[in-house]
């Protein structure tokens, strides 16, 4: 696709970004405004690390009902480098898309390239996974990265630790990410994306707490929880995830990354976050996992080698309206193409109809009765 496509950037306010138009109990229905439109949420944000979401096009994601989607400042800075994106006319431009984006800083590569790194206060030097050469990242830096790349939100680098981190470094990591976030608003300025603080802290609630609450004394636009599905056991990020909501400002945007299983986000939104991203629904999808409203449905399974229904009866997407979990099953196995495509265009439905119908419950003042007869479902395997 050409440049044509690319929507003028609207201004923003800065102080306001996020209204929320309806309530049931912790639940929130809002909008959040950004230069390339207006994002209802709560919503979820397909993985573009490289500026696609595999196997998609833009055209595909708005016609699953995508809103935003996110891609990842690491990857983009080495490959193909922001000269190259913005010589091209920014991200929005080179990759097709008119929506708004959301970059991630590069903080979880913190975590998930640890042998390739090294932690300073000064910042985060990398080893270049591609070549060996080295890259250092600092705040100043990253947030210079997603400006010239123009996108709607960027976030603060942060330092992600491992689920089993002692308290000592979480602490440490925690006071060095509080810093960094200091030094990304004095670096960030207008006009430019809308910045998020990130809260770290690990599986600690009082070091989480504290972080938060120095976080919103900075006065971001918007906040995030990170360094959660690192590695824990899932009691702990719901318990992590309840705790950590309580110290955000109930009139910013909240954001939980990197999570997570349908009925998961169900719980989240029942707690009060509004944005999500995770690569479950494309990553499952090219491994032949399909979500539907009756539970996860294991496409490769003999029992569904004649099986001439849609992978979700109750499913208007276009992968159930045309074929067979006969043939999804045939495409899997022989590792076609279209299999991962069909399987990935389902799954990004079924998440995206999801945000659709929490919204629906929150606006009715149903988002309770809802979620207690849809999580069982969810939660099982599918059984035909």
């Amino acid at each position: 696709m050409n440049g044509s496509c690319a929507s003028k950037a609207e201004a923003v306010p800065r102080d306001q970004p996020f209204e929320v138009a309806a309530l049931d109990g912790a639940a929130r229905a809002g909008v959040l405004s950004t230069q390339h439109g207006t994002v209802p949420t709560p919503a979820f944000m397909p993985v573009a690390t490289q500026g696609t979401v595999k196997g998609l096009s833009p055209r595909d994601l708005h016609e699953l009902g995508t809103k935003i989607v996110l891609a990842n400042t690491y990857h983009l800075a080495l490959r193909p480098g922001v000269e190259t994106i913005e010589a091209l006319g920014g991200l929005h431009r080179f990759m097709g898309w008119d929506g708004p984006i959301l970059t991630d800083s590069g903080g979880y590569q913190v975590f998930s390239l640890a042998p390739l790194r090294k932690v300073t206060d000064a910042g985060v030097i990398f080893r270049n996974h591609l070549d060996g050469r080295e890259l250092f990242l600092t705040p100043e830096g990253v947030v210079e990265l997603q400006t010239r790349f123009g996108v709607d939100i960027a976030m603060v680098l942060d330092e992600c630790t491992p689920a089993d981190a002692p308290r000592g470094i979480v602490e440490n990591a925690a006071r060095r990410s509080l810093a960094w976030a200091h030094r990304s608003l004095q670096a960030h300025e207008l006009p430019s994306p809308l910045l998020f603080g990130i809260v770290q802290g690990g599986r600690f609630a009082d070091i989480r707490a504290w972080h938060a609450q120095e976080l919103v004394a900075l006065n971001f636009p918007g906040y995030a929880v990170g360094g959660l599905s690192v590695g824990e056991e899932r009691s702990v990020t719901l318990e992590v995830a309840a705790a950590t909501v309580e110290h955000l400002p109930p009139g910013s945007p909240r954001y939980l990354m990197g999570v997570g299983y349908p009925e998961d986000l169900i719980r989240f939104v029942g707690m009060g976050y509004d944005l999500f991203d995770c690569v479950l629904p494309t990553r499952n999808g090219r491994n032949g996992l399909l979500f539907t409203s009756s539970g996860r449905l294991n496409i490769r399974l003999a029992r569904f080698q004649k099986d001439d229904q849609p992978p979700d009866p109750l499913c208007g997407c276009y992968t159930c309206r045309h074929f067979s979990r006969a043939y999804l099953r045939h495409l899997s196995l022989s590792k076609e193409i279209l299999g991962c495509v069909l399987a990935t265009t389902h799954n990004l439905y079924f998440y995206q109809r999801l945000m659709r119908d929490m919204r629906a419950a929150i606006v009715t003042a149903s988002f309770a009765a809802w979620a207690n007869a849809t999580i069982p479902r969810l939660e099982q395997e599918y059984e035909p």
